[in-house]
């Protein structure tokens, strides 16, 4: 590997994979959820995350595993989902990998560092008590990573 998986790698805690976020259309939530249902996927987790956000989001996992997919459906017009989806021309698709870490400030520190352009002004509380940030998808203009990152703490898998 190289480039930005390299850098990646060097990244404090990174542990896993924690989920596939998904931007849905408004009004398409709830059918959303019985198609992964169908699938065998279970919904753990329901919230409203307002402040910058503006979403409505559902947390379905996948098995046994740590694995989730996360659906995002955009509670405002203003909202930064709303605001991808109109870029895909009206379509929801792929919102953000994000990734579990032992500790998200060490992470902050260690991509800061490293030159990672990141959303945040640092880690922040996010939904299901986690702490969180966001990394640009072209943070690093020699190996651009093409989609959003999320960089995700989990108080409970400490």
């Amino acid at each position: 590997m190289s480039g930005a998986a390299d850098e990646l790698r060097s990244v404090p805690g990174i542990k896993f994979v924690d989920h596939v976020a998904i931007a849905v259309k408004p009004g398409e939530l709830e059918g959303q959820i019985k198609g992964y249902e169908m699938l065998g996927f279970t919904e753990l987790h329901r919230e409203e995350v307002l402040g910058k956000d503006q979403v409505r989001e559902v947390l379905l996992q996948i098995g046994d595993g740590p694995n989730l997919v996360q659906l995002l459906e955009p509670l405002t017009p203003e909202s930064p989902v709303q605001k991808l989806i109109e870029r895909n021309g009206g379509r929801g698709g792929l919102a953000h990998v994000a990734f579990r870490v032992q500790s998200a400030q060490q992470a902050f520190d260690a991509m800061q560092a490293s030159g990672f352009q990141i959303i945040d002004k640092a880690p922040r509380k996010g939904s299901r008590g986690t702490t969180v940030f966001f990394v640009h998808p072209k943070s690093r203009t020699d190996n651009p990573f093409g989609f959003l990152i999320e960089i995700v703490e989990d108080p409970e898998s400490k």
